[in-house]
């Protein structure tokens, strides 16, 4: 049975993750859950799975734990989640903690040589090189829970031997693929996804296509290509989770449920299948698949991604440092839309390139950068 550490439990990669464990009691043990706030949520699983270590943010709910449950292991605050992450107690953790916060802890789990099943993007955005080079000295496993980069994995099954010629990465569009981007652009119609159900950061993200932005540097550092071996594909129906295409022109395509699910079981179990009850794709239902370019003067994020990428390391901690704190103030209705590339880019503009050697330097960069844009929203 495999022990499973969760990063992020009370959010949605932990909802399926725990459901994944929950269709497969035989299988797998929750053994460490890692929350943020919603103490209920926190509580409610340590009920169903009974786990030996919990994290939550504050001390004050971490009492209120304590006193619920005087056997767990109880971890709050900052040394707290140093504490927890750097514990060996597991075989496999999902890295699914949201924005900056997950860097830490995950470079932690893999200096222990761990196995992490990554849901985090901003962990490869900002500290690529870093994890990468760490991943290889100590030895451990880093595999990918996001659909698209499941999706890659599984076509790079057996074909170790071929030499990659393209990464196609397959988009949805989000839901203004079509629409025109305006100032008028509400929160509620930004988080209206017409494909996938994720959390309200990962959704904006997901509407201004900065999230496949980030997927563009991952999948760079996962699979060891350069940027100009990735593509950007919508594909409106999310029917294809992406291809790999090789040198011999064949091209290789991961087609499923949009459940993620199914790429958590494929982690957690890796590289063996599960099965589920997850309602399957019917091709004839499906009838025809439709590929498209994204406009990069539209979505001018996915645009800046790629500069950050060519400009170097850096860049790419102040493109998701800069973009989270905008779409934080555009869920709380103190920017418009449009404001969010606006600002990412006045942030990559003013910003000299250094190198960043530790996670103490790339979080202290992530700091200002974010200090910075605040001050910039409130002028």
């Amino acid at each position: 049975m495999k022990k499973v550490a969760i990063f992020g439990s009370t959010g949605s990669i932990g909802d399926s993750t725990l459901n994944v464990i929950r269709e497969n009691p035989d299988l797998f043990q929750a053994v460490t859950l890692v929350a943020g706030k919603n103490i209920q949520k926190l509580m409610e699983q340590i009920e169903e799975f009974k786990p030996q270590n919990v994290y939550i943010i504050s001390e004050e709910n971490a009492n209120k734990l304590k006193e619920k449950y005087p056997d767990l292991n109880i971890y709050c605050g900052e040394d707290g989640m140093e504490e927890i992450s750097k514990l060996t107690d597991f075989d496999i953790s999902v890295s699914a903690l949201v924005g900056i916060a997950g860097l830490k802890p995950t470079y932690n789990m893999i200096k222990n040589g761990k196995t992490v099943a990554l849901a985090n993007k901003e962990v490869l955005v900002a500290g690529g090189k870093l994890i990468m080079e760490t991943a290889k000295k100590y030895n451990a496993t880093l595999l990918t829970v996001d659909s698209e980069h499941s999706a890659i994995m599984q076509c790079l099954q057996g074909e170790q031997q071929n030499k990659i010629d393209k990464i196609l990465l397959t988009a949805s569009g989000g839901p203004f693929f079509d629409k025109e981007i305006t100032d008028d652009i509400t929160v509620e119609q930004a988080l209206n996804h017409p494909t996938w159900k994720m959390g309200p950061k990962v959704t904006i993200d997901s509407s201004t296509m900065m999230n496949k932005g980030f997927e563009v540097i991952e999948a760079k550092w996962l699979f060891n290509v350069e940027p100009d071996q990735i593509q950007v594909v919508v594909h409106r129906k999310s029917i294809v989770h992406s291809m790999v295409q090789f040198v011999d022109g064949t091209i290789m395509a991961n087609l499923g449920p949009k459940s993620m699910q199914v790429p958590i079981a494929y982690a957690l179990n890796y590289p063996k299948r599960l099965k589920n009850n997850i309602e399957k794709i019917d091709l004839f239902e499906i009838s025809q698949l439709v590929f498209e370019k994204p406009n990069l003067e539209k979505f001018q994020c996915l645009k800046l991604a790629f500069e950050a990428i060519e400009k170097g390391h850096s860049y790419q901690v102040v493109l998701n440092a800069a973009n989270e704190v905008l779409v934080d103030a555009f869920l709380n209705k103190k920017i418009t839309y449009t404001q969010i590339p606006k600002g990412i880019q006045k942030m990559l503009d003013s910003h000299k390139p250094m190198e960043l050697k530790t996670v103490e330097e790339i979080l202290e960069l992530d700091k200002k950068v974010k200090d910075e844009t605040r001050k910039m929203i409130e002028d």
